[in-house]
């Protein structure tokens, strides 16, 4: 992967076909079971690019999305197209209703020299004002480009809260 820039081409073929790889896994799983998508780094992105998909009902390429998804977890990562994000979901009342309904956990370490913390931010604002309204955004002071247990404990409580995965262990 180059360099991440803010004026930076997105490979939109490869984000595609990435979220729709994902999508074809996820169709296999039963009626009944509550699907999401996360990820770390460039996995984070697809996740968050996945996210924007939902929203719009459909692939950057025009494809319909096929996958309801109930969650979207991101870490260390940033959202491709946040440019033009807003605009392709204002102009649908489907895709402001289901970027509203979709809850999505992002994380990033402050101290991230692969993927500037500043990225993570920014795609928590883009998402933020594109019309997805139950966005969790934690930092963590003195993380790197990588997860500590006190995150995977976080991302775990945050699932188990929006998915109804409470159980007995």
């Amino acid at each position: 992967m180059g360099e991440l820039s803010e004026d930076g081409p997105d490979d939109w073929e490869s984000l595609d076909a990435s979220a729709a790889h994902i999508a074809n896994l996820l169709l296999t799983e039963p009626a009944d079971v509550k699907v999401g998508i996360g990820g770390f780094s460039m996995g984070a992105a697809v996740a968050q690019y996945s996210a924007t998909c939902f929203a719009m009902g459909r692939y950057g390429n025009g494809i319909p999305y096929p996958v309801n998804l109930r969650a979207v977890v991101g870490l260390s990562g940033w959202l491709p197209g946040s440019m033009s994000l807003r605009n392709k979901i204002e102009v649908s009342h489907e895709a402001r209703r289901r970027a509203a309904s979709l809850p999505l956990l992002l994380g990033h370490g402050i101290c991230d020299d692969v993927v500037l913390y500043k990225y993570g931010e920014k795609s928590a604002q883009s998402l933020s004002s594109a019309g997805f309204r139950y966005i969790t955004f934690k930092s963590y002071d003195g993380l790197g480009h990588y997860t500590v247990p006190r995150e995977m404990d976080e991302v775990s409580n945050w699932l188990n809260s929006r998915l109804g995965l409470g159980g007995s262990s």
